[in-house]
């Protein structure tokens, strides 16, 4: 399952709290597909370090991933003050307006 891969990889991190979420359902994929996903994940390994430097941990630590299966990722992360400052909370995620559902 690629959502437990991720949260192996990711366990480097140490994480704080961390969530992974396989929101391939809501895009115009096949059933059961695994190929986007939200990643929510708290760690004192982003204490100093701007978003895109955090981004760029990640996709190096999943670089395999992303080649194939990973189509999408969004990543919220957060250290624990900014995640205490969020109150525990991630914006829901946009809906797909891509694919054959999309229409002009």
């Amino acid at each position: 399952m690629i959502q437990e891969v991720i949260k192996q990889k990711l366990a480097v991190l140490k994480p704080l709290f961390i969530e992974v979420v396989n929101e391939s359902y809501q895009h115009n994929v096949p059933a059961g597909s695994e190929s986007h996903f939200k990643v929510v994940i708290v760690s004192d390994s982003f204490a100093g370090q701007r978003l895109l430097a955090r981004h760029r941990m990640i996709y190096q630590l999943l670089e395999q991933e992303m080649q194939q299966p990973i189509h999408a990722l969004a990543l919220h992360t957060y250290t624990p003050d900014e995640w205490q400052k969020q109150q525990d909370s991630v914006p829901d995620s946009p809906e797909c307006r891509g694919g054959s559902r999309f229409s002009s």
